[in-house]
């Protein structure tokens, strides 16, 4: 087996809808990024390469490569599952963090859940999408950003 976790954190800008595991989020802003500025995805993806010791979502997806401008984060999910198969693993379980004050998760956790099950090829019990706030402390508190951290257990295939 092997675990590994990962972290992304997009500041709040211009726009209508955040897009959180595959889904579009309305919301009052959008995220400025380089690609969608999917933090569920990012987090996951760094979360599976760092498991499979093959760095970071930024080796694999450089944002200073305009190819990869507005990309579907689904895109980078896709190539971090067919590397843990490559490798000869298969997602155990993972378990997702959104941090911020909004949008709400909760209404489109099942969505999120769908969609990454399906990216991943597993069931979607194996995909666990949880969010908090930080009582309004720091930049999500400040409502400037939004964050999410995963955690990931590949296992043997």
């Amino acid at each position: 087996m092997r675990i590994g976790q990962g972290f992304d954190v997009h500041a709040f800008g211009a726009g209508e809808f955040v897009t959180l595991g595959g889904v579009r989020v309305p919301h009052d802003r959008g995220v400025t990024a380089h690609s969608d500025g999917d933090v569920v995805i990012h987090a996951l993806c760094d979360a599976i390469f760092g498991a499979l010791a093959l760095g970071d979502i930024g080796k694999h997806f450089p944002p200073s490569d305009e190819q990869w401008r507005g990309a579907d984060s689904r895109v980078f999910l896709r190539h971090a599952a067919a590397l843990m198969v490559d490798q000869g693993y298969r997602l155990g379980n993972a378990d997702v963090t959104v941090i911020a004050e909004a949008p709400k998760v909760g209404p489109h956790a099942a969505a999120m859940r769908a969609h990454l099950a399906a990216d991943l090829g597993c069931a979607v019990d194996r995909i666990s999408i949880k969010a908090t706030t930080t009582e309004r402390l720091g930049f999500t508190g400040r409502g400037e950003g939004i964050a999410a951290q995963a955690c990931v257990l590949l296992e043997r295939a």
